[in-house]
């Protein structure tokens, strides 16, 4: 085993001296790895938030979040609402694009219509109901048809792309994650942040430098970094300890004391806002993939609820997980949400969940495939194992598809959907509740607005889809916590989802580097900096 390793060790070493051999020359390179792949570098390709992070170091929003999450301006310096449906950007001037053109309003403008159409994985970033309207080359409103006093909210992960430069490159329609073939988007970036991207090369490395004609002042001292894409446990671990890396994201829990220990590297942990889950096809009228013909069983709710019954979370949070992550009775982190205390998660009851099945007309169970991805979160594929062993005691048979997430993303997103049964993890991009009402619980309708976008087996209540829209518009905080709440009853009382845990953070870091870690779990270049 240990040879193994060495091995690894070895093989990373010398394709990482390959990678960077034209970083030789830069002042102060970090390298870095995850063990996923930035698969697109259009920014409306993907919502996942290492992607995201990778993103925001090359593009920018008008409006960002700051080191402890909360708004902050970016491309617009300020904005405020002169009516209760018109939001006033005012946007910065002399800020450039990488290919030194202006950004202007009407970037801002073409931006606001891309990330609503279709293929893009972002339409709810942005208000189904805005109308933008230029008011002068740096001046934007935004219009509304009623109040929204979540509006922004999910701004800072709307990165504004040049007008000219994706007309030029045939680059007006986003390019989803599940495309057959790239786009020029997909490989080619020209944002306003303050890195450019000089290498992309899907899964192997990105290279990312600093922009010379960058508008603001940076906290990072990094003159270049390079993303490796290293799959392999043992392999990121080695990398990092032997100095080759200075960041690696996870850190498999099994390896944090020897990290830790090493005396040149240490483990970032803390919360993190990511709840994992689980969901099944409520949509289909037959299951892909199944022993049961004709039917779905997931439509009957007796069936969901014995799932539900059947996974032992306390023990997948104490032996997966070793005690690194939080059992959740809810699709939220419970600093999002004031009344997650009044929730419970169902305990854990084979027996009933036996019996439910039974009653349901599965006596004796009946199997299905369950799609993971092996490469997004903490253990991801050994959850789903766990998930796999647990349901096998009440006579349901699982085939596992654990793959890298590039292919599994692209196999369970819009258009396909193509699952029965699998494992997400997600964190609101507003750090709000309605987004998980919205995005994840909302009925997945005809795609244009957005709403049950990641809804990939389409649980679909109409009781929730009207909560979510009152609660979009409420103003009184008492009156939202209280249509949030019947929003998740009706969720939990329907067993819509399998709610697992919230993961924690473990990142190892090198000693010689400083940089933020938010609970969102990105890495921004920008708060990155390395001793020389």
């Amino acid at each position: 085993m240990h040879r193994k390793t060495a091995l690894l060790a070895f093989g990373v070493a010398l394709g990482l001296g390959l990678a960077t051999a034209s970083s030789a020359q830069a002042a102060n390179v970090f390298r870095f790895a995850f063990q996923g792949d930035i698969k697109s570098l259009d920014p409306y390709s993907l919502k996942e938030s290492f992607t995201i992070g990778m993103h925001g170091a090359a593009y920018e929003s008008l409006v960002t979040r700051d080191k402890d999450l909360n708004l902050a301006p970016q491309l617009a310096e300020s904005w405020e609402t002169p009516e209760p449906t018109r939001w006033r950007f005012h946007l910065r001037k002399n800020v450039k694009f990488h290919d030194g053109t202006d950004f202007t309003a009407d970037d801002v403008i073409f931006s606001a219509a891309r990330v609503r159409a279709a293929g893009s994985n972002f339409q709810t970033n942005v208000p189904s109901d805005a109308e933008f309207v230029k008011v002068d080359d740096h001046t934007v409103d935004m219009v509304l048809k009623k109040p929204n006093p979540i509006a922004i909210f999910q701004f800072s992960t709307w990165y504004i792309m040049s007008r000219s430069w994706a007309e030029k490159n045939g680059a007006t329609a986003p390019s989803p994650a599940s495309a057959a073939s790239p786009s020029y988007a997909a490989l080619h970036e020209n944002g306003t942040g303050p890195f450019v991207i000089t290498e992309h090369q899907p899964g192997v490395r990105t290279v990312f430098k600093k922009f010379p004609g960058y508008w603001g002042n940076v906290e990072s001292n990094v003159d270049e970094a390079v993303f490796t894409t290293i799959g392999n446990a043992a392999t990121r671990v080695a990398a990092l300890l032997s100095g080759e890396v200075d960041w690696i994201d996870p850190v498999p829990l099994q390896d944090q004391p020897r990290v830790e220990s090493s005396g040149n590297a240490v483990v970032m942990a803390g919360p993190e806002l990511r709840t994992v889950f689980l969901g099944m096809d409520q949509w289909r009228d037959e299951l892909k993939d199944s022993s049961v013909k004709g039917k779905n069983p997931f439509k009957d709710p007796r069936v969901r609820q014995a799932f539900y019954l059947a996974i032992d979370e306390d023990t997948i949070a104490k032996r997966v997980m070793r005690g690194q992550a939080t059992p959740s009775a809810l699709l939220i982190a419970p600093s999002l949400y004031a009344r997650s205390g009044e929730f419970k998660r169902p305990a854990y009851d084979a027996k009933k969940a036996k019996a439910l099945l039974t009653e349901a007309g599965y006596p004796d169970g009946f199997s299905l495939t369950m799609d993971c991805p092996n490469d997004r979160y903490v253990n991801d594929e050994a959850i789903c194992q766990a998930v796999v062993s647990m349901l096998a005691r009440i006579g349901v048979k699982v085939n596992l598809n654990a793959q890298p997430k590039a292919k599994y993303f692209a196999k369970v997103l819009a258009p396909a959907y193509d699952t029965s049964f699998y494992l997400v993890g997600w964190t609101p991009s507003s750090q709000d509740s309605h987004n998980i009402l919205y995005e994840i619980a909302g009925c997945r309708g005809d795609g244009k607005s957005g709403r049950g976008g990641w809804n990939l087996g389409n649980y679909c209540s109409p009781k929730v889809d009207a909560l979510a829209d009152q609660v979009e518009g409420e103003t009184d905080s008492k009156a939202r916590d209280a249509e949030i709440k019947d929003g998740f009853d009706t969720i939990q009382g329907e067993w819509g989802y399998i709610p697992l845990h919230q993961q924690a953070l473990a990142w190892g870091v090198s000693k010689k580097v400083t940089l933020v870690q938010r609970p969102d779990n990105m890495l921004m270049l920008y708060w990155v900096s390395k001793q020389p």
